[in-house]
Order: structure tokens, then sequence, then C-alpha cells
């Protein structure tokens, strides 16, 4: 008769050394996310003063999308239309924004950028490739990539979740830290 128990230490070990290795992901995230939200709300600030950091997303969805309906915009970032509506309202009053009828249907409006608000997000962003560039420039190539190539595969994982959980039409959903924006470009997930 086969006996199981010297194997279970080994599992034990195993799922120790998972848990512990767990532990250090989201240790490690939680600081990334305080310091992106930090980041963020600096990045706001330098387009304007008042500007708050879920405006600032909104502003680089819009500039990566084009033209963008609330609706979808709103669904870019799991939150429900009455938030990003009220976004909206700011962002044009500020003059970074403007709304348009929608070509498809015309009951409908995009959402563009101002040649103001391309002008400010055209700074903004450079100025923010440029602290990627001096923060990670010295990385190896081969490691930067790596990175890129994991934190791929993590937003893919996060935004499986957010598909399933995303209010549909209410306004209770709490600010994602930045995750909405990360896909082509690294420093979105500053945001």
């Amino acid at each position: 008769m086969s006996n199981p128990l010297p194997h279970a230490p080994a599992t034990a070990v195993q799922r120790d050394e998972v848990d512990d290795a767990l532990q250090q992901v989201e240790h490690q995230l939680s600081l990334l996310w305080r310091r992106a939200r930090s980041i963020s709300h600096q990045l706001s600030r330098q387009v304007h003063p008042d500007m708050e950091p879920a405006a600032y997303g909104l502003l680089t969805i819009i500039r990566r999308e084009g033209p963008i309906r609330l609706t979808d915009l709103a669904s870019c970032v799991g939150v429900g239309k009455p938030s990003v509506s009220r976004q909206i309202a700011f962002l044009e009053s500020l003059g970074l924004v403007y709304k348009e009828a929608d070509p498809q249907d015309g009951r409908a409006q995009s959402i563009r950028l101002t040649d103001k608000g391309e002008e400010k997000m055209h700074q903004v962003q450079d100025a923010r490739r440029q602290a990627f560039r001096e923060r990670l420039g010295t990385w190896p190539l081969e490691d930067v990539q790596t990175l890129a190539e994991y934190m791929e595969r993590l937003n893919a994982v996060y935004g499986e979740g957010l598909i399933k959980e995303a209010p549909a039409k209410d306004d209770t959903a709490v600010e994602a830290p930045a995750s909405e924006d990360t896909a082509k470009d690294p420093g979105d997930a500053a945001q």
C-alpha cells in the first residue's frame, strides 16, 4: 500500500511558495497603483490646475480613439455615463473637447479633442514619455520588452474581470487605478 503522506509536505511547501510569490505580486502592484495615481494626478494638473485624474484619463482615450460616443467612453473606463458626462462637461468648459453629431447616427454625439486639447495632451504625453525614458532607458531592451509582455498579460487578465463586473447604468463604480487605457503606450498606465 502506498502512503501519500510523504508528498503532502512538498505540496504544502509549494502552496506556501506560491502564496508568498502572490503576496509579493500584490504588494508590488499596490505600490505601482499608488504611484500611478500620484503620477496621474500630476499629469492632470499639467493640463489644467483644476483637472481631476479621471478627466485626464478620458482625454487620453479620446486622443487615442478619436471621436468617441459618451456611451463607448464610459464603457472603456468601466463607469456609468453620469460620471463620464460630468467630466466631459468640465473638459468642454476648459475648451479641451467638443461634441459633434455622430456621422453614423445623427441622434448621437461624438466627443473629440479641440486643437487646444490636442496641444495640451501632446505636451503632457511627450513629458511623460521622457520620464519613462529616464527611468527605464538604462534597462536592457530585452528586459523592457519582457516587462511590456508581462504587463500586457496581466492587463488582459484584469480586463477579463472588468468586462464581467463593469456596471451598466449606475454611477457606483470605483475608479480603477489607471488600467483601462494601457493598450499601446506603457505610460498610459499612469492615468
